[in-house]
């Protein structure tokens, strides 16, 4: 017996060891391939609540600290915990709030996993969840399937407590939109100083916590921003090598990753994550490239990586001397993450195997799981009847970025009932994207009824053509207010108090989602996305590859367009690169396509049949590019 007992001790730190050598080189402790992005303002809002027990990672928005703290009440009143209200007057309002919150969601999250772990090996209940659930290569899974093999005695006892030993829960993650980052005045009117900013309190909010996860910075460089994290030691290393809160960058390619990573290694801020995401094949806002598809800016970074690794390591313990603080390890790597379109387990294990990411997001198909993400039960129906065209790249967001939405939205149809009531434009309340200067001192929100008023009866005053004016109003009015309807759902599934009775919901689907239409379980998601299930509905799915690169000849069919229309401008020479990556994008997927290792032959001819049709729009697309009117070099 005691022979028996180290063979299966032995065994035990054999799989030890395996998860701390994977725990190092992936920087944190996930036992999954996969998480879950941030989704709006409040679909993922309350995310780790739901799935962090079983070792998922997820994000969630800590932009609108109203939303914040409405959960927190809510949450308090339902686990019975004192709550104590942050009252809007104090001046750091929402740093402390956005620090209740994450703490109330940290604690809940501890509570949750001490009790999946207390519970004992039964089936279908959550502690064998945990386990079944997890990828199908996965060192803990199979041990856990020889362990329900085995007889009950002391080999089953000792390998059902290693199990437990090595049990981890998801990552609490937080994201922060460096553009949503306006200015606050006091109620004199007063700017108060750059740190009560909403995206630099959102920060201090986050590094005051008591979260061990990342920080997930999207929407490009803001330097002010940047430069205020060194302030905060829990984004440093300490002596062991650790580093309690982690920094990922969203990016949506190679150069923009090199820049902005090399601005924080000056600082002494290691990158543990770079999180590449489609520029147009995402959900919420869209950062198109200029032509430039995810197949080669992940080769760029797969080419490149160690390269930029060593160059930001030498960058940052330079930085880290100076300041007499822990330099990082020689081996220290960062993550390389994928997320945007991905729809099979294929496609899946192609961005983990061919380019080397350790991890993939997968958001818009978590819309249809009740048990994960906050969807109300109109939109919930409503997109288990989409059609592929409910699904279209807007211009609802006063950031004047392309925003993915969907047409069956109630904020769609509100928005579109108050221009016909020739009222357009919504109350601003919240005016987290009020940037706009062109009529009042004080920024406003392009989407707001003040604004979208002033605006047009400053178009009327042009002489514009019927035509041109029509063009000119549509575009104003497609704006509408993201702070309101990215929130709501999540108030009208749990049957909170709406404070200005506003109940218009946006969702804001990636197109991917097309390709799914029924609800599933959390349970039914990761098998199908672990290639153990299969949820998607009947409609033919192209690639990903293929998905990305017909939207971006939408795109720039709408936007060449808009440039004959005058509504935008564009750069000399700007589509004529366009067209130039996208005729590389296509010739660099010829040749990727015999590198497809688990898809079948017809597939890859379809695949190769889809990128010739691609070729013959392109051709359609740019011809009389040299008429397209121009402005700038």
């Amino acid at each position: 017996m005691t022979k028996l007992i180290q063979r299966y001790h032995d065994s035990y730190h054999t799989l030890a060891l395996h998860f701390y050598v994977t725990s190092f080189i992936m920087s944190r402790n996930t036992p999954h391939t996969f998480h879950i992005p941030v989704m709006g303002l409040g679909y993922t809002v309350d995310t780790p609540l739901k799935v962090a027990r079983f070792g998922i990672n997820s994000v969630i928005s800590i932009i609108e600290d109203g939303l914040l703290e409405s959960m927190r009440s809510h949450y308090s009143k339902q686990e019975g915990l004192p709550f104590e209200p942050i009252d809007k007057n104090n001046i750091d309002h929402r740093a402390l709030r956005i620090t209740a919150y994450l703490n109330l969601v940290h604690d809940l999250v501890i509570k949750q996993f001490d009790q999946l772990k207390a519970l004992p090996f039964e089936p279908g209940n959550d502690l064998e969840k945990y386990f079944i659930q997890l990828p199908t290569n996965s060192a803990l899974r199979n041990t856990y399937l020889e362990m329900v093999q085995l007889a009950d005695g002391p080999q089953k006892f000792y390998l059902q407590e290693s199990l437990k030993d090595q049990m981890t829960p998801g990552s609490i993650d937080v994201n922060i939109m460096t553009k949503v980052d306006r200015v606050i005045y006091n109620k004199q009117g007063e700017a108060l100083p750059a740190e009560y900013s909403d995206a630099m309190a959102a920060l201090r909010g986050y590094a005051n916590s008591k979260l061990n996860s990342s920080l997930v910075l999207s929407a490009g460089l803001n330097p002010r921003l940047y430069s205020y994290i060194e302030q905060f030691p829990d984004f440093f290393s300490n002596p062991e090598g650790e580093i309690k809160k982690k920094l990922v960058l969203k990016v949506s390619d190679f150069r923009s990753a090199s820049i902005q990573g090399k601005f924080l290694a000056k600082k002494g801020i290691w990158i543990s994550e770079f999180r590449v995401e489609s520029g147009l094949n995402c959900g919420g806002h869209a950062f198109a490239t200029q032509g430039l598809l995810m197949g080669p800016i992940l080769e760029e970074f797969k080419q490149k990586r160690e390269e930029l690794r060593a160059e930001l390591l030498e960058m940052t313990n330079n930085a880290l001397q100076q300041k007499s603080k822990p330099q990082l390890a020689y081996g220290t790597r960062f993550l390389l993450s994928v997320q945007g379109g991905i729809g099979t387990a294929h496609e899946d294990e192609f961005m983990r195997t061919h380019y080397g990411a350790e991890l993939t997001g997968w958001g818009s198909p978590f819309l249809l799981v009740p048990e994960a993400t906050n969807v109300d039960e109109p939109t919930l129906e409503k997109l288990t009847n989409a059609r592929k065209e409910d699904y279209f790249l807007s211009y609802a967001s006063p950031l004047g970025i392309p925003f993915n939405n969907f047409r069956k939205s109630s904020s769609e149809s509100q928005r579109k009932e108050r221009i016909e009531k020739e009222r357009p434009g919504s109350p601003c309340y919240k005016e987290f994207l009020s940037t706009n200067t062109e009529f009042t001192e004080r920024p406003i929100c392009t989407s707001s009824r003040q604004y979208q008023k002033l605006k047009i009866d400053e178009l009327k005053q042009q002489g514009l053509t019927e035509l041109e004016l029509h063009n000119q109003i549509k575009h104003i009015v497609a704006k509408d207010c993201l702070c309101e309807g990215l929130a709501s759902s999540v108030l009208i599934k749990e049957h909170i108090n709406h404070p200005k009775h506003l109940e218009a919901v946006t969702i804001c689907p990636g197109p991917n989602l097309a390709y799914f239409s029924k609800i599933s379980t959390l349970f039914q998601t990761i098998e199908h996305i672990y290639g153990r299930m299969n949820i998607l509905n009947d409609r033919r799915r192209p690639s990903i590859f293929v998905n990305e690169l017909e939207l971006y000849i939408t795109y720039a069919k709408d936007q060449l367009q808009k440039a004959t229309q005058g509504v935008v401008t564009s750069k000399a020479g700007y589509w004529e690169t366009f067209r130039s990556n996208l005729e590389l994008g296509i010739g660099y997927y010829e040749k990727l396509s015999t590198a497809f290792f688990n898809e079948t032959t017809s597939y890859k001819e379809q695949f190769l049949a889809d990128l010739n049709q691609i070729k013959a729009e392109i051709e359609d697309v740019f011809v009389g590019l040299e008429l397209i009117p121009v402005s700038g070099k």
